[in-house]
């Protein structure tokens, strides 16, 4: 029996001549969960949009239960029973979750679209697949894990019999896993095919059957799950070996560096998205932020950061306000920011890696002397963290643009932590980086930590934060609803309840945590 997918020596190359994909074979059996990993820019996003008729291959072929296939757009692959369900959701907020499943393929009564009929149609293939959902509650209402559910069915109403899932719990809590992952194996016990792209391999170990690891455009590995384990496959991603937990020696806590009380912070559509936000950070430890994402975590950065005024409450640093100073007035007080966007308050990409990483401290000494710009000192610093933050560039005047999202971040990670700050607030400082790049980051904080900085970590992967926090605080529509000593018994599913709103700690309990 043919395998459902072959891609037998894909080869994509852009007109800019980068090479994406480099005779790549990559073959999915019906009726299994196989995993394709690899770290970013290893071509697998570029594999699947091949697949799924959004890029074009430059050469190669593909193969359909045997038959030799073109897959020219979408539109075709849907009508030949490949269905992608992509990590930016594609939903219309105002719109029903019905609405939204039929979208574009509207069952009609006469020259109006049958409404009825469409809610029918959803809860049917809701009950099963055995996604549950409300076919008349509005998208913008329901929570992230409901939309996942969505798009399923959404590719399901198509006819999709192949779904691709790219990095479907990117956004989810643990509880909201777990049920994708039954909703997964139920579409599966259905005679559903599913390819699987995610980072997280610990996932990669519970859902899949097979994997598939990429790295520089082409395939380094293809195994059966069970006979690797999570290091085997990083091994395969990276070149090497990789540490996965970064060692974090006992120390006791200095002295409050941070105190924030009460902070508030209402959007420009009159949206509350911090409420009454109130903790200490310590020299020498870690605080880390979780919550599912939009709970006002990126607001209390930007507002600790000075990219944002508050409505009400204050933060102070060493006992000295740093509300309403502006970026520039909180770096004077001792705050360094990782951006959780690099690209839009990270870096300016056109202009030089030297000039990235003296771009808040250009005006000082020893930059700036009567006025006068010394382009020695920035290019010497540009050499100095080049080097020890082992940014993979061709030189200091390279734009940062050129590089790859690891070293990219990593220039940001430099700058930040060699203005030796006494606050160090990073917000998903491992975003959108490879493993190898990971793993350098969360080195970084956990030294600076043991030097007797404060560390605010805001990131939305709670392994990350379990790793690395020395206190958790969770955040549920912008308040902090509990706040946690990290320690061994201190699970994820516990972290979840909170996260989704279903435990709260009363006022009493928070106050001792501060």
């Amino acid at each position: 029996m043919p395998d459902l997918i072959d891609m037998q020596n894909i080869t994509k190359i852009y007109s800019n001549g980068v090479v994406a994909n480099r005779d790549v074979n990559f073959s999915v059996q019906k009726g299994e969960i196989h995993a394709l990993v690899g770290e970013n820019g290893a071509g697998k996003s570029t594999l699947m949009k091949i697949l799924y008729g959004l890029e074009q291959k430059t050469g190669g072929r593909i193969l359909l239960n045997g038959q030799a296939t073109e897959i020219k757009n979408p539109h075709q692959a849907i009508d030949l029973g490949i269905g992608m369900v992509h990590q930016n959701f594609m939903l219309v907020p105002s719109f029903t979750i019905a609405e939204n499943v039929v979208l574009g393929r509207e069952p009609v009564k006469g020259r109006l679209v049958d409404t009825e009929a469409a809610i029918r149609v959803t809860e049917r293939i809701a009950q099963e697949y055995g996604l549950d959902v409300d076919p008349l509650a509005r998208v913008e209402a329901t929570p992230v894990g409901m939309r996942q559910r969505v798009e399923i069915l959404k590719t399901l109403y198509r006819g999709a019999d192949l779904l691709i899932l790219d990095e479907p719990t990117a956004v989810l809590t643990p509880q909201e896993t777990d049920e994708l992952f039954q909703a997964v194996r139920r579409l599966v016990d259905q005679g559903k095919t599913v390819i699987f792209i995610t980072h997280k391999l610990i996932e990669v170990k519970e859902i899949s059957d097979r994997v598939t690891v990429m790295r520089l455009g082409q395939v380094t590995g293809k195994v059966q799950t069970a006979d690797v384990s999570e290091e085997d496959i990083a091994r395969m991603m990276v070149g090497r070996e990789v540490l996965f937990r970064v060692e974090k020696p006992e120390q006791p806590r200095g002295e409050a560096v941070a105190e924030v009380r009460e902070l508030g912070y209402v959007s420009a559509t009159g949206r509350p998205m911090l409420r009454d936000v109130s903790f200490n950070v310590y020299a020498g430890e870690i605080l880390g932020i979780a919550g599912v994402e939009g709970n006002g975590q990126t607001e209390l950065a930007e507002v600790l950061s000075g990219l944002k005024t508050p409505t009400t409450g204050q933060a102070l640093v060493q006992g000295e306000s740093i509300l309403g100073h502006g970026p520039r007035g909180v770096r004077r007080a001792g705050v360094a920011h990782i951006p959780e966007d690099r690209l839009t308050n990270g870096v300016a990409l056109e202009a030089s890696i030297a000039e990235n990483l003296a771009v808040d401290r250009y005006y000082r000494p020893p930059f700036t002397r009567r006025g006068v710009l010394s382009l020695k000192q920035i290019r010497r610093q540009a050499e100095a963290l080049i080097e020890t933050f082992d940014i993979r560039t061709s030189g200091y005047n390279a734009p940062i643009g050129s590089l790859s999202g690891g070293n990219m971040q990593k220039v940001v990670i430099a700058r930040e932590f060699s203005a030796d700050p006494l606050l160090l607030i990073a917000a998903q400082p491992t975003r959108g980086v490879d493993i190898g790049a990971s793993e350098f980051v969360r080195r970084q904080l956990v030294e600076a930590r043991n030097k007797g900085q404060a560390v605010l970590l805001i990131s939305a992967d709670l392994a990350e934060i379990l790793s690395l926090a020395d206190r958790i605080a969770v955040m549920y529509k912008g308040q902090i609803a509990g706040m946690f000593k990290n320690t061994p018994d201190l699970t994820e599913a516990e972290l979840g309840l909170y996260m989704l709103g279903l435990k709260t700690q009363p006022a009493a309990a928070l106050e001792r945590m501060l």
